[in-house]
């Protein structure tokens, strides 16, 4: 089954210390959203990107899209005061899509696999997410005591990309702007309204790239894939 993806890239990255927007930041001598988007360009199954980024940002990534040759990128508009204000701006600029996925800009690691599994499950369900088992122990903090520990078998660190039938997202996100409900994530509004939300297991390498650190964790993630070809 075919799919649509919204790319929210507007984020500030102020983590990353890079005084600019960290999808600018070269991996291989090609700026970090290329990397991402050339990924899903490249997927037979994907028919539309739509780039959400900084307004003062966007004509650089049209540029970009241009300059690489990136046909599926359809369109590249403003994004929102936060990101979820961003990916909402991502849905309403499609129409009675299927399937739409929404991934980060800063996790060019997602595989082929994860993504189909993400499909076809979102078909199935409604709305699946990528996510992979903590592999460390959890306890629950306040004001600095150990209030308990958390059973890890339960928990699972969530990933993008988060794919939805494209009517379900498209209300969970109007129902939470008339609430004034900021989610965590997109599948955390379609929890809030009732629906449930499958597990796809993801890739402990599909990182974002959020610190100066993950930029090496990055290097060592591309060497590997090379060496495996």
């Amino acid at each position: 089954m075919n799919y649509s993806v919204v790319i929210p890239a507007a984020g500030q990255g102020k983590r990353m210390k890079a005084g600019k927007n960290k999808q600018f930041l070269e991996l291989r001598g090609e700026p970090l959203i290329i990397h991402t988007l050339r990924l899903f360009e490249q997927d037979p199954l994907c028919e539309t990107i739509v780039l959400v980024a900084n307004r003062e940002e966007c004509q650089t990534m049209r540029e970009l899209a241009t300059a690489h040759q990136l046909k599926k990128v359809k369109a590249i508009i403003e994004g929102g005061k936060e990101r979820q204000d961003s990916v909402k701006n991502g849905i309403d600029s499609l129409r009675n899509e299927q399937i739409v996925l929404i991934h980060d800009g800063a996790r060019p690691f997602i595989t082929y696999d994860v993504i189909h599994k993400l499909v076809q499950k979102a078909s199935q369900l409604g709305a699946a997410i990528a996510a992979v088992p903590v592999k460390d122990t959890i306890k629950r903090v306040k004001e600095g005591v150990v209030m308990d520990t958390q059973n890890r078998e339960e928990l699972w660190s969530v990933q993008t990309p988060q794919a939805f039938k494209w009517s379900l997202i498209k209300e969970a996100h109007e129902r939470a702007q008339k609430k004034q409900m900021l989610g965590t994530d997109d599948a955390s509004l379609v929890e809030w309204i009732g629906h449930t939300v499958a597990i796809v297991e993801g890739d402990y390498q599909n990182i974002k790239l959020t610190t100066p650190d993950d930029l090496l964790f990055a290097e060592a993630i591309l060497k590997e894939r090379e060496r495996k070809k």
